[in-house]
């Protein structure tokens, strides 16, 4: 029997469902979803194993025109990167889109080696008319092996664009063990759930001034015993991310707490500390600590 496996990248900009698409395919939270552009950060890669293949999906940060901080330049990187090393593009989109043949994107798109697909986005919000409309816009701007409307949050024709995936996977090894859904660890994924508490609760800049870093992991018979920072660029941030006599800090950990156990299948001791460290998204070392370095 052939096993055939390979990379599959999924680009695009801030918004588009990157993530929900790539939590569709996997079956499994891998990503931050969330109405709020510009959620997902890192370069997360989520695995689907068969009988005869194995797909190494990769979520990435919406892409960032204008970088306004060094934060902003490594989500970019991590973005650059997918063309390094993928058997398969998935570049996502949906009618808000507006790209032209010279974007950058396309560009590199168009001068891949390997099939690209298109994922058009949101369907469920678009006319079977504007759907036809824009799948004939593409055409004259993007060479794509195949293109494909989806609802990714109500998971229409995921499966369908899944098989299609399949099909063009190369020859090659089997990369990851069969039972391995990431190659992120536990700590990853809990720093996410909070940030992703975060971004639910919070409002404004909030969210998006924020980073999460586990400090502590410590497994126990009965519960995991976590200690979390949550790193922020000034102290008025701070004050709103704690709350009037620590209400807001308190319903985070809860709710934070709850998925986390969802997650890991065990009782969570949660402890959340806010620091202050001003200019973090511009601070080398920090983000390096924070994984932006991977």
């Amino acid at each position: 029997m052939t096993f055939r496996s390979g990379f599959v990248n999924i680009i695009g900009r801030p918004n588009v469902g990157k993530s929900t698409l790539m939590n569709a395919l996997v079956g499994e939270n891998m990503s931050i979803i969330t109405y709020k552009p510009q959620t997902t950060r890192h370069r997360i890669l989520g695995i689907i194993n068969g009988e005869d293949f194995q797909m190494i999906l990769s979520d990435t940060p919406g892409f960032v025109h204008d970088p306004s901080y060094k934060m902003h330049e490594k989500m970019n990187r991590y973005v650059y990167t997918t063309f390094e090393d993928a058997d398969i593009m998935i570049l996502v989109t949906d009618q808000h889109d507006n790209y032209t043949k010279d974007h950058v994107l396309i560009e590199k798109l168009n001068a891949v080696e390997c099939p690209v697909f298109l994922a058009i986005n949101k369907v469920d919000q678009m006319s079977d008319q504007q759907v036809l409309e824009l799948i004939a816009s593409w055409k004259d701007m993007l060479k794509f092996k195949e293109c494909l409307p989806i609802s990714a949050l109500k998971k229409v024709q995921t499966d369908k664009l899944r098989d299609l995936v399949i099909d063009q996977l190369p020859e090659g090894p089997v990369y990851f063990p069969d039972d391995q859904l990431s190659d992120r660890t536990e700590r990853f994924f809990v720093s996410e759930i909070i940030r992703e508490q975060i971004f639910l609760l919070y409002k404004q800049e909030i969210p998006y001034s924020c980073e999460v870093a586990v400090e502590s992991f410590k497994e126990e018979d009965a519960l995991i015993r976590i200690e979390a920072f949550i790193f922020v660029n000034r102290k008025t941030q701070k004050s709103i991310l704690i709350g009037k006599g620590g209400s807001a800090i308190k319903q985070l950990g809860i709710d934070s707490r709850k998925r986390i156990e969802e997650f890991l299948g065990k009782k969570v001791f949660l402890q959340l500390l806010v620091k202050v460290r001003e200019n973090w998204r511009d601070d080398d070392l920090l983000l390096k600590r924070m994984g932006y370095d991977r």
